[in-house]
């Protein structure tokens, strides 16, 4: 997109802004609460009545987790597996969901070396739930020591000293869910 200028990208930015908002299901009020733009701003930011700023675009970029880039429609959205959003030397994380309201979706690959858990171990509010792809996952939730084969899961009380790593015997990749704060997950049987 060598030759783009500002008034091509505005031009149908309000249409994509709107039908970003209803593929993601969220109403207008919905939206004003969770960016704290009004609803006759967001209304008017999608119906071409009122320009985008940096100030009105960056909430929504937060909202949607995405860039203002993609926001905009200078680039298309890369999908999560080709980019970790995070990367350790024992640890790469990728990103796959971006449904805000929703328990957020995670690809984690363990190498050997996280086998240790650390001296101390994390809590806070929330729940995670992982599903064992690949690998033998150790989990220490609280007093529980487990070890999780391939098709395997468990759900983790984050409210107590938690880790997840490997045995030592090879890398591991686990899917993750992380609930907001308190959230349970809802299954249906």
């Amino acid at each position: 997109m060598a030759n783009v200028t500002t008034d091509d990208v505005l031009d149908g930015l309000g249409a994509r802004l709107a039908t970003r908002r209803r593929r993601e299901g969220l109403g207008l009020a919905e939206l004003g609460e969770r960016t704290g733009i009004s609803v006759s701003t967001l209304s008017r930011l999608e119906t071409g009545g009122r320009r985008a700023t940096l100030e009105l675009l960056l909430p929504l970029a937060t909202v949607y987790g995405t860039g203002l880039d993609e926001l905009v429609g200078l680039r298309e959205a890369t999908p999560a597996r080709d980019a970790p959003v995070s990367r350790s030397e024992d640890t790469v994380i990728y990103r796959l969901s971006r449904s805000p309201g929703q328990p957020a979706a995670y690809k984690f690959v363990f190498s050997p070396a996280r086998h240790t858990p650390p001296d101390e171990l994390p809590v806070h509010q929330g729940w995670e739930w992982v599903y064992v792809l690949a690998g033998r996952l150790r989990v220490i939730n609280g007093d529980d020591d487990l070890v999780l084969r391939p098709g395997e899961a468990t759900e983790v009380d984050t409210r107590r000293p938690h880790w997840l790593g490997t045995t030592g015997e090879g890398p591991v990749e686990v899917l993750a869910l992380f609930g907001r704060q308190g959230e349970r997950v809802h299954m249906r049987v």
